[in-house]
C-alpha cells in the first residue's frame, strides 16, 4: 500500500548534527527534520553525512509512521477461563479460607 505524501503537507528543516564527525559535521547542516502538518508526526535523520541521504531516510521513516497510523488494529476477542483452572482457583481459595479460620480463637 503506497501512501501519498504531498509536498505542501510537509515542513522540512535542516540542522547541524551532533556527536562525533569533526569539523565537517560541525559546519554542514546535514540533519533533516520533517514534520507532517496534517497529522503532526515528526521524524528526523542525522546518521549520514549527506543531507540528501538523510532526507531519504527521514521520508522513509515518515512513510512507515503513517502506515503504522493507518493500520487497523484487530479487535481483541475475550476468552473464557477454562473450567479446570476456575475450579483449581476456587479450591485453593477454600483451602486458604479454612486455614485462616483455624487461626482464630476456638468457638465456645
Amino acid at each position: 500500500m503506497a501512501i501519498e505524501i504531498r509536498d505542501e503537507d510537509l515542513k522540512i528543516e535542516f540542522y547541524r548534527g551532533s556527536g562525533p564527525g569533526g569539523q565537517h559535521r560541525n559546519v554542514t547542516e546535514s540533519g533533516v527534520r520533517i514534520r507532517h502538518l496534517p497529522t503532526g508526526i515528526m521524524v528526523q535523520a542525522s546518521e549520514r553525512r549527506s543531507q540528501a541521504q538523510n532526507r531519504e531516510l527521514a521520508m522513509e521513516r515518515l512513510r512507515d509512521a503513517l502506515a503504522r497510523r493507518e493500520k487497523k488494529r484487530k479487535k481483541r476477542i475475550p476468552t473464557k477461563v477454562p473450567k479446570g483452572a476456575k475450579e483449581e482457583r476456587l479450591t485453593e481459595k477454600r483451602r486458604v479460607a479454612d486455614k485462616k479460620r483455624l487461626r482464630g480463637a476456638p468457638a465456645e
